[in-house]
């Protein structure tokens, strides 16, 4: 397991699903969490839960003062942020682009798309004044093939696989890792929610066809060492074999 002691990771999104287990995984591996997501009684027992140096910030990723702020609180409580996961997302509004409404489908992008801009911008001056970081982002094979229904989800990740080819492009020469995860369909209660939907194949899924919601979790972990150095700027794809053999991963 990659060691992260004295590193400081923070979490968006991190109130349930991905989020919540890769809290657990990184304070089991030794780092102080911050944790983020609208959502303060949740964070505030996950803080608890962990047993580890943890601050829980109430935070709306589509609103750049709320994230600007709490990367100032995280760097002011453990003096750096090393680690920034941008696991925040939406599924909703889940509709043909013909039947959108407008504007659900914008806050859509505020959330999935902007949310990692912020999350990244304000993030980065501090990482590199201390020499380097690392941004991961959880992608979606969305990001790559249309799915129906989902248009403001796989514009916004496809989006956001853009930001984390910029962000290497720009600032790996300053020791800044960026690379994106793309774990496939999961556990969790988007899942739940995509279900309910009856549209497209992925709703057709049963719940045992998911992937445990600690893989993606896991293989964050990992990717915070120099064996993912092969993938800086690119994305990580959990339902490659070799990947999962690499994480240690097992059915």
């Amino acid at each position: 397991m990659t060691q992260m002691h004295n590193k400081t990771v923070m979490i968006t999104g991190a109130s349930k699903g991905i989020g919540a287990q890769a809290a657990r995984v990184f304070a089991n591996a030794g780092a102080n969490i911050v944790l983020l997501a609208r959502s303060q009684p949740e964070i505030e027992e996950l803080a608890d839960e962990i047993q580890t140096p943890a601050l829980a910030i109430e935070c709306d990723v589509a609103i750049w003062s709320g994230v600007e702020t709490a990367a100032k609180s995280a760097i002011a409580k453990f003096g750096k942020i090393d680690i920034l996961i941008n696991n925040a997302g939406t599924i909703q509004p889940i509709s043909r682009l013909s039947e959108s409404d407008p504007d659900a489908w914008g806050s859509a992008i505020d959330t999935n798309l902007k949310g990692v801009y912020y999350g990244a911008r304000a993030v980065l001056p501090s990482m590199v004044a201390n020499g380097g970081g690392t941004i991961l982002t959880v992608s979606s094979g969305a990001a790559h093939s249309p799915v129906e229904a989902w248009s403001h989800y796989c514009s916004s990740k496809a989006g956001a696989a853009m930001l984390t080819r910029s962000i290497d492009l720009e600032e790996r020469a300053n020791g800044i890792r960026a690379i994106g995860l793309s774990p496939g369909t999961v556990a969790t209660d988007m899942q739940k929610e995509i279900k309910k939907s009856g549209v497209n194949p992925v709703s057709k899924l049963n719940w045992s066809d998911h992937i445990r919601s600690d893989w993606p979790a896991l293989t964050l972990l990992w990717m915070c060492g120099s064996q993912a150095d092969e993938y800086l700027g690119e994305e990580i794809k959990l339902g490659d074999a070799v990947i999962r053999q690499r994480v240690g991963l097992t059915s």
